[in-house]
């Protein structure tokens, strides 16, 4: 280890303590300048190459993935840590399956889940983006088909609509200028 005062190649270790989760920290003394400094120890991980839709292999990018869950999220009752922590959870997952390369659908999936135990909202936002869907109702019968989504929460009290029929557009004349907000005047 080189100094960061002199660059001297030579120390002593004076302490080392194993961090929880982090790696070993150590305290140390240059030999020639007599500084100290500390040292920490981690594993370096490597994660497995994401395999985009259109073929093309980027890095596994852990700020990536917090961005877009934050995405999904925004103006939504979950907390930073509880993001960081799907995005733990997923990383860890990544590693365990040992592979050199992951496709994005099969993480995507996995966001999903993590999403659906956070927020519904949430979740249905990232499935609207992450899926690609031809329409509306494809949208609405693929996730009711795959029972990824439970939007009745039978545990808390439902308002009910009222019965109103709907305006059909095309009935209607589209008119502009003269409107009464066009009219008013200070």
């Amino acid at each position: 280890m080189k100094c960061p005062f002199c660059g001297h190649s030579e120390d002593k270790v004076l302490d080392t303590r194993v961090q929880k989760d982090t790696g070993i920290r150590r305290r140390r003394e240059c030999l020639s300048c007599k500084a100290r400094y500390s040292t920490l120890e981690t594993v370096m991980l490597s994660y497995p190459s994401i395999i985009k839709k259109d073929g093309r292999r980027e890095p596994y990018n852990k700020d990536k993935l917090l961005r877009g869950l934050q995405a999904a999220c925004q103006k939504r009752p979950v907390s930073l840590a509880q993001l960081e922590g799907a995005v733990e959870r997923i990383s860890a997952w990544l590693m365990t399956r040992g592979e050199g390369e992951v496709v994005s659908k099969v993480i995507g999936r996995r966001v999903m889940a993590e999403l659906k135990q956070l927020d519904d909202v949430a979740y249905v936002r990232f499935a609207s983006v992450y899926r690609t869907f031809k329409d509306v109702q494809e949208f609405v019968e693929k996730l009711e088909g795959d029972e990824l989504i439970d939007m009745i929460d039978s545990s808390g009290p439902q308002l009910s609509l009222p019965a109103v029929p709907l305006r059909n557009l095309e009935d209607e004349k589209t008119v502009t200028g003269n409107r009464p907000a066009d009219s008013i005047s200070n």
